[in-house]
């Protein structure tokens, strides 16, 4: 296409725009108009999405910074409910990286955001919010079970 015909294009689009009809009300008037012509449309009104979220992916954990220096450490913000440290199944060390899942969802998102990229022992904490369809439910399981319950898994 050439300058020509986008310049004598613009020009009809501003004279047709220049024709339709401008309507005084706001509550008749249509959001969008079809392209075809016809009945103008209202747009649906969205409702804001609630964060119901309260399960944080805490990675890149320092060695030495577990169960009991996490839950002391971010019980500062709010009640922890449940913590987990993935461990290696053979030696029990950390694999650096957990979740917590805190009792109000307000509380996990201002952890989230105060807490991403947090210096804590020469390491750079990643802290990401999990929404509630992509936890597992047995993502927090061994959590809720003492040690003697676990005891007997692990040689039973």
């Amino acid at each position: 296409m050439g300058a020509k015909q986008k310049k004598a294009l613009k020009k009809n689009l501003k004279k047709v725009s220049s024709q339709l009809p401008v309507p005084s009300d706001k509550k008749g008037a249509a959001d969008f108009l079809p392209l075809e012509g016809g009945p103008g449309r209202k747009l649906t009104e969205e409702k804001p999405l609630v964060n119901k979220a309260t399960v944080l992916y805490i990675g890149r954990i320092p060695h030495g910074f577990y169960e009991k220096e996490m839950q002391a450490f971010f019980s500062q913000f709010g009640a922890i409910k449940r913590l987990r440290i993935a461990r290696n199944k053979k030696t029990g060390q950390s694999k650096h990286f957990g979740f917590i899942e805190f009792n109000d969802p307000e509380v996990a998102e201002v952890v989230a955001d105060a807490m991403h990229g947090y210096l804590l022992f020469e390491h750079i904490l990643q802290v990401h919010l999990i929404p509630p369809e992509h936890v597992h439910p047995k993502l927090l399981y061994f959590v809720e079970m003492s040690i003697q319950e676990l005891v007997a898994i692990c040689l039973g």
